[in-house]
């Protein structure tokens, strides 16, 4: 099977750098696929993207090195499954706001023993190199979020079940639980700044990647803070940046044709 160089990074205590795909075209995602993040993550949970869509821009993105991840609509068993035969080398799971649902997150990433998913990598097994049994166990990351102060309070205990092997925060949602308006961060607020860093810290002691969602002007930020895991942006948010910054461009150098490029 496919080596997981996300999580070989996190073992060699480097952080990673991703992309998240919030729409389903497979021709947009594959030029994606090379630009060097280090995973791109397929958001079925909020973004566009529907179960169909998913083989698609996996097949898209079968050439590249980022490792492909998926967010989960929810924290269901069906669902994760389907995802991970499907070819995604790690579930982002939603919600996770106590031990018990922690266990189920890693029970449906994992073959017995260590866990109940089905067997049936259909895509899978051939996309990713083939010995998928002996290999998938050990190579499929199990991403439970940390999105609510009920999962804050709860941590430890989340952290402590085998099988995590990142955690992932919503930092909008997490806000929300805290009484605060959504948004990427608070800074002014002690309570918010301080749920991070407890985050961080217990990740540590328990041997967990903290991983967050930011924008690109945060990314040193998180990364200072010591999450190893940040999600630097959308697809959807680089498209209009870089619709704006050409448009930008276009009209403060006009029409020099030294001044731009053509893709033909």
């Amino acid at each position: 099977m496919r080596e997981n160089s996300l999580k070989t990074r996190w073992r060699d205590g480097e952080s990673a750098l991703g992309l998240w795909l919030a729409t389903p075209d497979p021709a947009a995602a594959e030029p994606l696929g090379q630009v060097g993040y280090d995973y791109i993550c397929l958001d079925l949970q909020h973004g566009l993207i529907g179960y169909e869509s998913v083989v698609p821009i996996l097949q898209a993105l079968s050439r590249s090195d980022s490792i492909p991840l998926a967010r989960a609509p929810w924290n269901e068993p069906g669902i994760i499954g389907k995802l991970l035969d499907a070819g995604a080398m790690g579930v982002i799971l939603p919600m996770v706001n106590d031990r018990d649902q922690a266990v189920q997150a890693v029970r449906s990433c994992r073959y017995p023993p260590d866990g109940a998913r089905s067997w049936g990598p259909t895509r899978a097994n051939p996309a990713l190199g083939g010995g998928y049994y002996d290999d998938a166990n050990t190579r499929i990351a199990c991403i439970p979020m940390i999105e609510t102060r009920e999962a804050v309070e709860h941590l430890n205990d989340i952290l402590s079940v085998d099988g995590v092997d990142a955690v992932y925060v919503g930092p909008a949602d997490l806000a929300v639980s805290y009484g605060l308006p959504p948004a990427t961060d608070h800074p002014n607020s002690p309570v918010y700044q301080e749920a991070l860093a407890t985050i961080v810290e217990r990740c540590r002691a328990h041997d967990v990647i903290p991983g967050i969602h930011t924008v690109p002007t945060m990314v040193q930020t998180r990364l200072d803070q010591g999450f190893r895991m940040v999600t630097v942006t959308s697809n959807l948010i680089a498209q209009l940046d870089g619709a704006r910054s050409s448009l930008e461009t276009a009209r403060s150098t006009g029409s020099d044709p030294a001044s731009g490029g053509s893709m033909y």
